[in-house]
């Protein structure tokens, strides 16, 4: 009787977990259905994505923080990162439809400020620089993607419609509509035009600037070469 009544307290707690998810989170998950082809339905994303716990916990703390109640956001936010592997600090701020894809080592360091519609990927961190108060983390602009093991560091601020290559180090501002890739991290346009439906996750497209300079500086050499020796074929005839 008693694992019984444990059963159905569980399933009681479940479904009032489950409503509570649809109702005031249904910008996030309709984000995962967006840009997660693995995601099957509701009940598998809000009882199984560990980014949705991550922002779940994210907003609680973050009110306790904003009401200025001492001790307990810290913890409460530490004690999501055990369970979900993504560390929010409670003083950040977080737009709406925002996904993080899978999660496990991203950090979002306390005064980084994040747009609508951004996504992270795992190993991602907005973080600072140094031990300057204030200010010291990145402000991240609208339908921003930031690929796996990024890291975006310092009080710089990265503009909307910005897909951020996996591994780049971002340590300087980007303005909007970038796509900036490599260690440290150089900004490529799509043609001054806005990337795709506002959020492009392909990450096998981007392009490399220092290849293509180094192209450009190679098909200069060999046009140098060819005038040369067309130079010297005519001093010999």
């Amino acid at each position: 009787m008693i694992i019984l009544q444990l059963i159905i307290i569980l399933l009681l707690l479940a479904a009032i977990f489950y409503l509570f998810s649809r109702i005031f989170f249904r910008k996030e998950i309709r984000a995962v259905f967006e840009r997660d082809p693995a995601a099957a339905n509701y009940a598998e994303i809000i009882f199984t994505y560990s980014g949705l716990h991550a922002l779940m916990a994210y907003r609680i703390t973050h009110f306790l923080w904003g009401i200025n109640m001492p001790f307990l956001p810290r913890f409460f936010s530490q004690t999501a990162k055990v369970v979900t592997g993504i560390e929010i600090h409670p003083g950040a701020r977080i737009g709406n439809g925002f996904f993080v894809d899978h999660g496990m080592g991203v950090v979002i360091g306390e005064t980084a400020v994040i747009g609508d519609n951004v996504t992270l990927f795992q190993g991602v961190t907005l973080g600072g620089t140094g031990k300057e108060k204030g200010k010291r983390h990145p402000t991240i602009g609208d339908n921003v993607v930031v690929g796996a093991g990024a890291k975006v560091l310092g009080n710089i601020t990265i503009g909307s419609n910005v897909n951020i290559g996996a591994n780049a180090v971002v340590i300087r501002n980007v303005p909007d509509n970038s796509t900036v890739v490599g260690v440290p991290g150089r900004i490529a346009r799509k043609e001054g035009r806005r990337m795709p439906a506002g959020i492009n996750l392909d990450h096998t497209s981007l392009p490399d600037p220092l290849q293509q300079a180094l192209e450009n500086l190679q098909h200069e050499i060999d046009h140098i070469e060819s005038e040369i020796h067309d130079y010297h074929d005519r001093e010999t005839t």
